[in-house]
């Protein structure tokens, strides 16, 4: 139970965190932990099915920079993204409480820390506390980036004209940070790479700084 508490904790406290941050009318919480149910399972059910699918026509060297590439953006980024995304789009988008830029980023991230709430318990549960400790400050926050990141196109394309090229920026955009999270990750027998991971949440947080700024500023209901 300890390292469930642990496992979900820094998910939760983002979650507070985004939630204050929607300053001007505030999401349905019912509809907030919809969202959230949906990222955790359907989310994980799309990417696991994907995931089982790219493994049966496709091998990735672990000792090539140029697969590892491949594999980073295009198999885990994508199919991640893109599993959160279709949650986002054609349930959250399309609801009536979906009335302002900043709720892109409400629900984007609802739906992320759904997935990687039920990512992290499975990594916890293997690898015990000093992995929740290291996922608490790396993986967890950087799935919360991934989805500021994808909700602050959204958002705009709610009530853009046009809303299929902003809606797949916002996809794009957070594939490749998760992308290159991960590659610098993957590409672990280069010494001192794991950096560049770092490097890329640090630049995702401080852009999704600026976007939960610049949706509070646009906001309907000031």
């Amino acid at each position: 139970m300890s390292l469930l508490i642990i496992a979900l904790a820094p998910v939760f406290l983002i979650i507070l965190y985004i939630y204050y941050k929607d300053k001007y009318e505030k999401e349905p919480k019912k509809l907030l932990f919809y969202n959230f149910l949906l990222g955790a399972i359907v989310s994980i059910i799309v990417t696991t099915v994907l995931y089982f699918a790219i493994g049966t026509v496709a091998e990735f060297s672990r000792t090539s920079v140029f697969e590892q590439f491949i594999y980073a953006f295009f198999v885990v980024g994508l199919v991640e993204e893109f599993s959160k995304y279709i949650i986002v789009r054609y349930f959250a988008q399309p609801n009536k409480e979906f009335n302002e830029p900043f709720d892109g980023i409400v629900y984007a991230v609802m739906v992320s820390l759904g997935f990687a709430a039920t990512e992290n318990i499975f990594y916890v549960i293997e690898g015990g506390y000093a992995t929740a400790l290291l996922r608490a400050f790396t993986a967890i926050p950087a799935h919360a980036t991934f989805g500021i990141l994808m909700g602050y196109f959204m958002g705009k394309a709610k009530f853009a004209d046009n809303k299929k090229f902003l809606n797949l920026m916002g996809l794009a955009l957070a594939t490749v940070f998760h992308g290159a999270y991960d590659f610098f990750l993957f590409i672990d027998f280069i010494p001192g790479i794991w950096v560049g991971a770092f490097v890329s949440l640090i630049i995702g947080i401080i852009l999704s700084k600026k976007a939960i700024k610049r949706h509070q500023a646009n906001s309907n209901f000031k």
